[in-house]
């Protein structure tokens, strides 16, 4: 498949994070992140070391740990690449897929147990372990989901102020 296609396939689709796999430090935009000069002062200091700086741009690397929104990246960056206050949320929320251990009868219920805003619960099924429901609205994106799911069964999407007609 082309580059050409797929990205097309996602702006059609909303799923521009889905498709790149990568993500910005919080509060980084496309327009902001063109005023980073690949420096890695955010890497450095970031806590839980999930932002690296590949081709000069700043990337989070959520299979590493997750987002503590704790601002260390951007009180550091000397150029105009963060937001005057540190973000607390991505503009994206996680999304569970159809490879989840739960959703295929085995219990897990690991991004439930890391998740600091508690978006991911569980709920009962009838013959099988309880399944995964996530709610959007406390997700701040945080990735600490990602890296504990052992299936690697959770991305990320942009998040929307669509509504869905029934």
């Amino acid at each position: 498949m082309s580059k050409v296609a797929s990205t097309r396939r996602a702006f059609l689709t909303g799923n521009t994070l889905r498709e790149t796999g990568h993500y910005y430090p919080p509060g980084v935009t496309d327009e902001s992140v063109r005023n980073c000069s690949g420096c890695g002062g955010c890497a450095e200091v970031c806590p839980t070391k999930i932002i690296t700086v590949r081709s000069r741009v700043p990337i989070v690397d959520f299979k590493v740990g997750e987002c503590t929104f704790c601002g260390n990246c951007s009180k550091r960056c000397p150029e105009r690449v963060f937001p005057p206050e540190p973000a607390a949320s991505f503009t994206h929320h996680a999304v569970i897929t159809g490879t989840c251990l739960a959703l295929n009868f085995v219990d897990c219920q690991a991004c439930r147990d890391a998740c600091p805003t508690t978006a991911i619960r569980f709920k009962p099924r009838l013959g099988g372990p309880f399944v995964p429901v996530l709610d959007t609205d406390p997700c701040t994106g945080c990735g600490a989901c990602i890296s504990v799911c052992p299936t690697q069964s959770i991305t990320m999407t942009a998040n929307t102020t669509e509504v869905a007609h029934a």
